[in-house]
């Protein structure tokens, strides 16, 4: 009853961190990266490394550069970090999710502390495919076995991982930010439209909770773009110093703005990851529930991110 203590989870019923979201992580984010997800990381990259150019200017060289097939550059490595990545962030980003709001706390805090969780997670298979990645958009001559091989030779495993610190803030801030605001946006539509912060919204909104959240989460891009170079400079056979000494050797030859260079792809990537990692894992784990083809927690919360609904009831409107 809603006045009634909340029955424990079941260990069968309601998994700490559920199997299903190993096959669908990797499913949800190579679909976003196959699509629009690659353009916007070439396009990002591209003015990361060159910051000299104009938003359009880059987007004009890239298809001068190899046509239409320019913008999937890298889609190999980029495939497998898309996969691999996918599964570690639905993983843990999930089960994290689960057992906080399991325990009582808020949505939106959950949400935050889950996608730094599960962002942080992902570095592990991260730094060597965007690594990789990179060397393809900004250099685009050189064939992947040759630039692995030549990297393996320059300084072992431990070369790919150039700007590795700068990927960990990044991946840490970016999806503790993404899952955090479309959440904390989620709660504000629910209250605003419906009235009641127990209400469930619309697919419509659901979306438009995500397209604002991926927005937002876009303030971190200066680690992006501190990412771009190191691993630029790796690429290079260069020296990498750490995150601060990348950063500030930007700002010197291209002042603060150098930081916020590729703002305008980055924010188009970051509200399609979001739509597909954020609100479209949140609504296909949703139909599942109710198609009861995995279980609902018999807790608090009926999924990661709503609050305790019956799902019986639910399954009769």
């Amino acid at each position: 009853s809603p006045g009634g203590t909340p029955k424990p989870p079941s260990p069968k019923n309601a998994p700490a961190m559920p199997s299903v979201d190993l096959f669908l992580g990797p499913l949800i984010q190579c679909a976003e990266a196959a699509t629009l997800g690659m353009p916007f990381e070439v396009w990002k990259t591209r003015m990361g490394r060159f910051r000299q150019e104009g938003t359009l200017e880059a987007f004009a060289n890239i298809y001068k550069q190899g046509g239409v097939k320019a913008f999937w550059a890298g889609t190999g490595p980029k495939m497998i970090e898309s996969g691999s990545k996918g599964m570690i962030l639905m993983y843990a980003k999930e089960g994290i999710n689960d057992n906080l709001r399991r325990a009582g706390v808020g949505p939106t805090l959950a949400g935050v502390l889950a996608g730094a969780g599960g962002g942080i997670a992902q570095v592990s298979v991260m730094g060597p495919c965007t690594y990789l990645v990179t060397g393809a958009v900004n250099n685009p001559g050189v064939p992947l076995t040759r630039r692995i091989a030549e990297t393996y030779a320059r300084g072992g495993l431990k070369a790919f991982y150039p700007g590795g610190t700068a990927i960990a803030f990044r991946q840490a801030t970016n999806w503790a930010s993404r899952q955090g605001f479309t959440e904390f946006i989620r709660h504000r539509m629910k209250v605003a439209l419906h009235g009641d912060q127990n209400a469930r919204l619309t697919k419509a909104q659901e979306v438009g909770a995500g397209v604002i959240g991926g927005t937002l989460a876009c303030w971190n891009h200066p680690f992006e773009v501190a990412r771009i170079e190191a691993q630029t400079l790796g690429n290079m056979g260069k020296p990498v110093g750490g995150m601060v000494t990348v950063m500030r050797d930007i700002v010197r030859v291209d002042g603060v703005g150098g930081l916020f260079r590729g703002i305008v792809p980055r924010v188009g990537l970051g509200i399609w990851q979001t739509l597909f990692m954020v609100t479209g894992a949140k609504l296909i784990k949703d139909e599942l529930q109710k198609r009861e083809w995995i279980a609902v927690p018999e807790v608090q919360v009926a999924s990661p991110h709503e609050p305790k609904i019956d799902p019986k009831k639910n399954k009769d409107q």
